[in-house]
């Protein structure tokens, strides 16, 4: 099927109006029509090339809700009229060691990408939210809360599930002292989820400014970064850091925050980082990881919490006309904290 969508044609041309081919529905696809697609940097990153792997045409777009319009014949699990998402995958094995842990984005005969991936039915690349429809097979499909905005849940799909799932996987809990480094896209949702679970929250920023939105969010002190006594202050009291940064820095400073057996997680920063002091991790046996997005089940799971603690992400709504202004707003930070674009506008 033809469907209306915008692409960018080259590193150095405008994301622009352009014709894709969806696949015909198949018995375990959902047919969605795209309401609300948010606008992640990875985008940006993608459309301009700036990660050297980008393959032309490309139609953005990761953070997508829409409504079912159709089912195949074996879908159970959702039905025409019912509110859902779609995040950074498309499709998986399902049958891998790491897909059966529930880690289908660490598939290991290689996870499909919403979009830059291989179409698995009619070939060609995989073609994303910045579009009227999507065809998404079932188990990739994400049930939306009537409870929440839907424009609002929409970077939940990609810079919710960022941050949600560190917080999960090393077990974050009431009562314990997080640090949030860096407010933007993910960080504001680590500020928020951290809060919605009882945690004493602390935004660590090298901006005074940030600092005062952080507690508008809910952050219940701030920190900043360049003040070393300060720094000194918290330092060893950590019991996790979410390191949202996400350009090349030193992470020593934020190294000796850490407490005894505490973790920092990087989920910003792809790239090369500084030189780090290895005694400070074996200091306190403090451990530095990473985390990319989280898995379908993961979720899922976050989007029920999303529901139950009213929490979604701070967004501006543009329109799809307006999309590489908004690119050019990304990139200085001005935005807070998610465009997301109304795709009746397209």
């Amino acid at each position: 099927m033809r469907v209306a969508a915008y692409a960018a044609q080259g590193p150095e041309t405008p994301v622009e109006p352009f014709e894709i081919d969806r696949r015909n529905l198949q018995p375990n696809d959902v047919l969605i029509e795209i309401t609300w697609c948010g606008v992640c940097h990875s985008d940006i990153h993608t459309a301009r090339n700036e990660w050297g792997r980008t393959r032309y045409p490309v139609v953005p777009g990761h953070e997508i809700v829409g409504r079912v319009s159709a089912v195949g014949a074996d879908v159970t699990r959702h039905k025409v009229g019912d509110t859902v998402g779609v995040g950074c995958l498309v499709d998986a094995c399902l049958a891998c060691p790491a897909c059966a842990d529930g880690d289908e984005q660490y598939c290991e005969k290689g996870s499909i990408g919403t979009y830059g991936g291989t179409e698995p039915v009619i070939g060609g690349p995989t073609f994303g939210g910045y579009s009227k429809q999507i065809v998404v097979r079932d188990a990739f499909v994400l049930k939306v809360s009537d409870k929440l905005n839907p424009a609002e849940v929409a970077p939940l799909l990609c810079a919710g599930i960022t941050s949600w799932s560190p917080l999960k996987h090393w077990n974050v809990k009431k009562g314990d002292k997080v640090g949030v480094i860096g407010l933007g896209g993910l960080g504001h949702m680590g500020v928020k989820f951290a809060v919605a679970m009882g945690c004493d929250v602390v935004m660590i920023t090298t901006s005074p400014e940030k600092g005062a939105d952080a507690k508008r969010l809910g952050a219940h002190d701030v920190l900043i970064s360049g003040d070393r006594a300060a720094m000194k202050a918290h330092r060893g009291s950590f019991d996790f850091l979410l390191n949202t940064v996400p350009v090349k820095h030193d992470l020593n400073p934020y190294l000796m925050l850490l407490a005894r057996n505490a973790t920092m997680v990087l989920v910003g920063a792809i790239e090369p980082l500084e030189e780090m002091h290895g005694g400070l991790l074996l200091a306190g046996r403090r451990r530095l990881a990473g985390s990319g997005i989280g898995g379908i089940e993961e979720t899922q799971e976050m989007l029920d919490f999303c529901a139950a603690h009213g929490v979604t992400s701070d967004v501006e709504i543009i329109a799809m006309k307006d999309i590489n202004t908004a690119y050019d707003r990304v990139v200085k930070g001005d935005v807070k904290y998610r465009f997301v674009i109304d795709i009746a506008t397209l």
